[in-house]
This record gives C-alpha cells, structure tokens and sequence, in this order.
C-alpha cells in the first residue's frame, strides 16, 4: 500500500513537472513587446514636429539583411480613440521610388511598412505601406499556412481613410535624389481595419505587430523590429504592442 502510494505520488509530480516545462516551453521569450502610449489627435504634416510625438521614445528597427546595414531606422508609435499614429525616420542616400500610383507593389523600391494582427484567434491582419514619395498602399492579410492574398479597402474614404505625408532632409525629394533622410508620418483609424476583432483597442490591449523597411541603393536591404524567418507575412513572429 505504501509503494503504491509513493507511486502515484511520484506519477503526479511527473505530470506537474511535464506541465510546467510545457508552458515553460511555450514561452517564447524572442517576441519584442512595445508599449504604445496614448494621446489626443493631431495634424500628420510628414515632419513629425508636433508635440505629441514628445509622449514616447524612439524605438530601433535593427537591421536584418541586405548592404546598407549602417543606415539607421527608427519609428515612434501612438494611439488615439481614433486610430494609431506612427512615425519612421530612415537614414538613406538616395531615394529609389519611381511609382506614382497608390494600391501598387511598393515593396519593389523604398518603402517602409507596419502589419497589425489584433486578434490572434484569426489568421487575419492588416498591412500599410508607404513610399518616399508618399505613395500608399492600405491592405487587410487572410493568411492559411503561409498561403495569403491581400484585399484592398473598399468604400475607401471618410473616416475609413488614412492620412499620411513624407518628407525629405539633405536633398530633394524625388526618385534617384541624394538625400540624408526621410520621414513617413502616417495616421490609420480604427474603421479601416474592420472586420478584424478587438478593434479598437483599450487599456491593456494586446496586439501582435511588427514594422519594417526596404531600401534598394545597393540590391535589398531590409529591417525587421521583431525578425521574421522567411517572410514578411511570417506572423507567428511578430512583436507584441500593449496599449497603455
């Protein structure tokens, strides 16, 4: 009767330890979390010089492959009861963004891009991307097991619409132009991003997220807040924005 009590004794804590390594296991401690603070709505102008950006720090977008691993890519991130707010400096030499044309492939030259995946429960999430020139393009991602397709917004417009601007430092702001810089300055309300769930967000919210840019100066190069392995559209990598 002892040993048999010993036994299941024994066989119990195996079964907690399993159960604790599981979740321990289950962790993952690679995902980068951001907390994204609120504020009151403003103007976007493309120079992010309003005192509203003064509410939250820089945040590094590391530099993932490619040649021009020296330049410097940073964003700032907020969120209003309207929509969320960001800001990207990025660090160039010239500007490689000859389309003229919004709902085009942007990722083919400069662009830099956020993917909001509010509800983990749906393979589902929104993309937004923005050229040098101010050039756009607003997406929601159905994503099966690598197998997506973006669709473009319809009825896009009102308070659907986005509002963004771009801007240049150390030279023009053209395609081919030598610069030192430029800036996207972009506001996406929270309709755009219906029918995604847990929109909008509330304090304590959590999104999964990730922001990154590509520069052609010397082939791609490209820049990654949380890495991704294979892809962009990798969403089981994607960093983690609580809201405040």
């Amino acid at each position: 009767m002892i040993r048999l009590t010993l036994l299941l004794i024994l066989t119990n804590l195996v079964s907690m330890t399993d159960l604790f390594c599981q979740n321990e296991t289950s962790l993952d401690t690679n995902k980068k979390t951001l907390t994204v603070k609120k504020t009151t709505d403003f103007e976007v102008t493309g120079k992010g010089d309003t005192d509203h950006w003064k509410k939250c720090e820089w945040v590094e977008i590391p530099f993932l492959r490619g040649d021009n691993s020296t330049y410097l890519t940073k964003v700032k991130v907020l969120y209003s009861d309207k929509g969320m707010y960001f800001l990207f400096q990025c660090q160039d030499s010239k500007l490689t963004s000859t389309i003229t044309e919004d709902f085009e492939d942007l990722y083919k030259e400069d662009v830099v891009e956020v993917f909001l995946w509010s509800d983990e429960s749906s393979t589902e999430y929104f993309e937004y991307e923005i050229s040098p020139m101010n050039y756009e393009l607003p997406i929601l991602i159905p994503n099966y097991g690598g197998t997506f397709m973006g669709w473009l917004p319809w009825h896009y417009n009102g308070e659907r619409k986005t509002k963004h601007e771009t801007s240049v430092t150390g030279g023009k702001k053209k395609s081919g132009g030598e610069v030192k810089s430029w800036v996207a300055e972009f506001f996406i309300p929270y309709p755009l991003l219906k029918p995604l769930q847990n929109v909008p967000p509330k304090s304590g919210s959590k999104w999964r997220a990730n922001m990154y840019r590509i520069d052609y100066d010397n082939g791609q190069s490209f820049w990654s807040w949380n890495p991704v392995n294979k892809s962009f559209h990798d969403y089981e990598n994607f960093g983690v924005f609580v809201f405040e």
